[in-house]
């Protein structure tokens, strides 16, 4: 791909160097690309018509679910669309992912100073605190910005509240009381926790590792800094997994693949296990399940070590500028229109995709059971993303396999937590050399 591309780079940077903040782009017509996600596309075309009366501009919209094999063959014959809304990590061959790496995105930095629509409010302004600072965002460990954070989802650990409310038990806000709750539980039949794929340990993990090593040496681990991988307090972690999984119900490895996992989410609507990381959609995707008289959905952050922070990390989708866009300023101003208070309430009421900007969670109400979980950054509680610096691939490494992967073994007794983690370590070096 790079070779595909290489003849129209020193044009396009230049380009993208002069490009401003236009507040009335010359060229009237866009091209968006979009995944049409669980979130349907009905609130991109409202969006998208709003953008239009706004700006007085004509808007080509194209979501489909095979986007991405839509997207491949345009970019490769030099006909990219002015603006995409493509996940990292989406897909067993993700596009987005490879473009990052290639380094076929557009800094769109400047974004950030300019004004959401008539807001008077820039779009750095805007959006949450601390979800510019990620490598979603930033994905080269410097200062700037090339994809835009779109729809958010916090991840944490989901319960039965009304069981701990029956049986008087407190949720955990660190870990030692997370394992003494976990013998606790053991006494009256129930398993201290369960999760549906290790997968699912990305954002469990990303938080964990926040809570032992800290935000700073969380920066170089997704940098594949093998250093601080060896480190004992990132190591801290893998630990506190080994421990974890003694409490882990017996039935989890065995179904956690595509064809189990909603097994492993219905222990925790049958009270067989008290809590499961997952993201916001569990309750969707559970909604017909059978559960036990008076289940009540809970979330709770990754608890802390001793007195430090508690984490929950937040999944994020991307928008953003591939090079080849022939229109770089109306894609601009696009994007910075999807940070409005009327984008963010076109998405949530089309689909409760939620933005990630300051009051987001005033658009969902009270009775919305949506704003139990978003509420969940409050006190000591923090958000990090998850998430590896954009990287050259190491042949023959699958990283988030032996991450994530090893972690079913780990609950067999097949490998010991050193093993593991010193796998881990030297895969991390390869990244390096």
């Amino acid at each position: 791909m790079r070779k595909i591309f290489v003849s129209m780079i020193v044009v396009l940077l230049l380009v993208a160097g002069c490009s401003k903040k236009p507040a009335e782009p010359e060229n009237k017509k866009l091209t968006v690309y979009g995944l049409e996600s669980g979130y349907g596309k009905g609130a991109w075309e409202e969006v998208v018509k709003a953008f239009e009366d706004r700006y007085e501009m004509e808007v080509e919209l194209v979501m489909e679910k095979n986007i991405a094999e839509i997207l491949l063959p345009k970019l490769q014959s030099g006909e990219a669309p002015d603006v995409v809304y493509l996940a990292l990590d989406n897909g067993d061959a993700p596009l987005t992912n490879t473009l990052v790496t290639e380094k076929e995105i557009l800094d769109i930095t400047d974004v950030l100073d300019m004004d959401v629509s008539d807001e008077g409010v820039k779009v750095k302004d805007k959006i949450l605190p601390g979800m510019l600072d990620s490598n979603r965002v930033k994905p080269y460990g410097d200062d700037k910005a090339y994809l835009a954070p779109m729809f958010y989802a916090p991840l944490g650990m989901f319960y039965n509240a009304n069981l701990f409310e029956e049986k008087g038990w407190e949720v955990p806000t660190t870990w030692d009381e997370m394992f003494a709750l976990g013998d606790k539980a053991k006494a009256e039949g129930i398993s201290l926790f369960t999760y549906p794929i290790t997968g699912y340990f990305d954002g469990f993990f990303g938080s964990l590792l926040n809570v032992t090593a800290g935000p700073e040496m969380y920066a170089k681990l997704m940098a594949y800094d093998a250093d601080a991988w060896n480190d004992p307090k990132t190591k801290e972690a893998f630990e506190l997994i080994g421990k974890l999984a003694e409490y882990v119900h017996p039935n989890t490895v065995a179904q956690a693949n595509k064809e189990g996992f909603t097994k492993n989410q219905q222990l925790i609507l049958e009270n067989e296990a008290l809590f499961i990381p997952n993201g916001t959609w569990l309750p969707e995707e559970m909604k017909d399940a059978p559960r036990v008289d008076g289940f009540e959905w809970g979330f709770a952050p990754i608890p802390a070590v001793g007195e430090g922070d508690r984490y929950a990390s937040t999944f994020t989708e991307q928008v953003y500028i591939p090079k080849g866009a022939e229109n770089v300023d109306g894609a601009k101003q696009f994007i910075s229109f999807l940070y409005s208070d009327e984008a963010a309430k076109i998405f949530f009421n089309n689909g409760e995709a939620v933005q990630p900007i300051v009051g987001s969670d005033k658009l969902m109400g009270e009775d919305n059971v949506l704003s139990t979980y978003y509420s969940i950054f409050t006190g000591n509680v923090k958000t990090n993303t998850t998430g590896f610096n954009a990287a050259e691939p190491v042949e023959g490494v699958n990283l988030k396999d032996v991450l994530y992967g090893n972690i079913n073994s780990i609950v067999n007794g097949d490998l010991t937590v050193d093993e593991w983690h010193q796998e881990v370590v030297e895969v991390m070096g390869r990244f390096n050399q």
